[in-house]
């Protein structure tokens, strides 16, 4: 009971700016909203967020796919260091990757200047494709890798023993079993497409996210800003809910008995230049694009870079990560004690409640704390603490995974050891339990440093008048057109992700 109260408690918080979206929603009359959800306008809006999800998951796989089972399960030569280098792309935002894609072509862009090609410059569909897929691909690998690891190499043997070819036994054996990893790296592909803003507003590409701003910052209807929102929300809903219908019912694990052995490595024979070649040509677009993008526009007018306020803009950034982190790990610990020890319908209420604000696009959640604060709490109002808030919240499911994964690998015996040789309750926690979480809190704790340090939307919405930080910087200035002021910025946004995409990776390293 004394865990219950405070989870709940941050469930509700969840729910509190969702509240007031519905309340700000429900002042249009019913015949005004029936007309702003069923016009043209809005289904163009539906139709150009469902083409773009499908299309960045499609070429993220056709980029994941292969390269997590040639880093798997073949004889490539350093496909270690391929492995490594396909997750580092996470570390450059979305908006980074459409800032390189921009600032290549053009009159002014190094294509033209190093080798003599003008191309027009990348918007719409094909640009916010490809923009997403070079940051997303990532998720769809790790999922993939993860399940090719796990993957018992005996049921390829006994298709091949039945006389299928290589290719065939694949398709017919181990791609079905890759259908649980795909359908979760679709999902939160397709999640975060759904709130993307930066790179889809960068591409010129209208999808619900990028409405959505230009309704409240441009027209200031917030009422249909509200409704946007709530349809954005539902359609994130409803992709939860199909990829959950899509796995259920359905069993991948093996049914034989003993221990399954690791698969030998293909060799790849004839096929060893391709796959080096595909390796290298997918590093060069997602990590060697950005870096020679951003280099070639420092290299431009290097005395002109303003360092101090490069300085300014880089500890403000860091000034509200740093505590929204902390204040996120600090709101991790009562969920994920309920959750690992204790059953039944409040405690699994309050632990889906903590999912609630990582499921909703970034943008309808920003506007739904707009709402609330204007509402309830005037005061907050673009204020660095309702942006603190805001973040917590948001991320806080990066904070809860690794304390709960911990709690139900330690079990509840070094307390119950405490608290036999005469410690109460809550000494024995903070003697037996407290220091060996540590390790997932920090590691939480840097997973949701690092998101903060690249959001976009909710930082636009919420930080206070004047208060710019990196992602808003490189945003603003790429979307007037000033690549070179943008580079600094970029450039220090990318090597801080590294930085810190480095350290959960060695994190998660050393665990095994």
């Amino acid at each position: 009971m004394a865990l219950l109260a405070p989870a709940l408690l941050v469930g509700a918080g969840m729910l509190v700016p969702f509240v007031y979206l519905l309340a700000r929603a429900a002042e249009a009359d019913a015949g005004t909203l029936a007309a702003l959800v069923l016009r043209w306008r809005t289904l163009e809006l539906v139709g150009n967020t469902l083409k773009l999800a499908a299309c960045v998951a499609a070429l993220g796989t056709l980029i994941a796919l292969p390269l997590a089972w040639i880093t798997v399960r073949t004889d490539l030569p350093a496909r270690r260091l391929f492995g490594y280098l396909a997750v580092m792309p996470l570390a450059v935002p979305g908006y980074v990757m459409a800032y390189a894609l921009i600032g290549l072509s053009g009159y002014y862009g190094p294509l033209n200047h190093v080798f003599g090609l003008t191309l027009p410059r990348l918007q719409g569909l094909p640009g916010a494709t490809l923009a997403l897929s070079l940051y997303t691909f990532p998720y769809l690998y790790l999922n993939l890798r993860a399940a090719l690891l796990g993957l018992d190499p005996s049921l390829e043997e006994t298709a091949r023993s039945l006389g299928r070819s290589r290719a065939n036994a694949f398709c017919t054996v181990t791609l079905p079993h890759l259908r649980p990893a795909l359908l979760s790296g679709w999902l939160v592909v397709t999640l975060y497409v759904l709130g993307d803003f930066g790179g889809v507003a960068l591409m010129r590409y209208e999808t619900f996210s990028f409405a959505i701003y230009n309704q409240y910052a441009g027209a200031f209807d917030r009422v249909y800003a509200a409704c946007l929102s709530l349809m954005l929300m539902a359609l994130a809903g409803a992709m939860l809910m199909g990829e959950g219908w899509l796995s259920r019912r359905r069993r991948f694990g093996r049914t034989g008995t003993g221990v399954p052995r690791a698969a030998e490595p293909v060799p790849l024979g004839r096929w060893r230049w391709p796959a080096l070649l595909f390796c290298g040509l997918v590093q060069l677009a997602s990590l060697g694009l950005p870096f020679f993008v951003i280099l070639f526009w420092l290299g431009r007018a290097p005395a002109e870079i303003d360092w101090p306020a490069l300085g300014m803009v880089a500890g403000r950034t860091v000034l509200a990560a740093l505590p929204s982190a902390l204040f996120a790990a600090l709101l991790a610990l009562p969920v994920a004690l309920l959750a690992a020890r204790h059953r039944g319908p409040l405690a699994a209420l309050a632990e889906r409640l903590s999912y609630f604000g990582y499921a909703v696009p970034p943008l309808a959640f920003a506007l739904a704390a707009v709402f609330f604060a204007l509402s309830a709490a005037p005061f907050l109002y673009q204020t660095l603490p309702l942006l603190m808030l805001a973040y917590a919240f948001s991320f806080l499911a990066l904070a809860v995974g690794p304390v709960r994964s911990a709690l139900l690998q330690m079990g509840q015996r070094p307390e119950e050891a405490a608290r036999s040789l005469g410690r109460g309750p809550l000494s024995a926690f903070a003697g037996a339990t407290l220091p060996r979480l540590a390790r997932p809190l920090v590691a939480g704790g840097l997973l949701v440093f690092i998101v903060v340090v690249k959001e976009l939307p909710i930082t636009f919405l919420l930080a206070p008048t004047g208060y710019t930080t990196l992602s808003m910087t490189i945003f603003s200035r790429t979307n007037e057109g000033m690549l070179l002021e943008a580079a600094p910025y970029a450039l220090v946004t990318i090597l801080f992700s590294s930085l810190f995409v480095g350290l959960i990776m060695r994190h998660e390293g050393g665990r095994h």
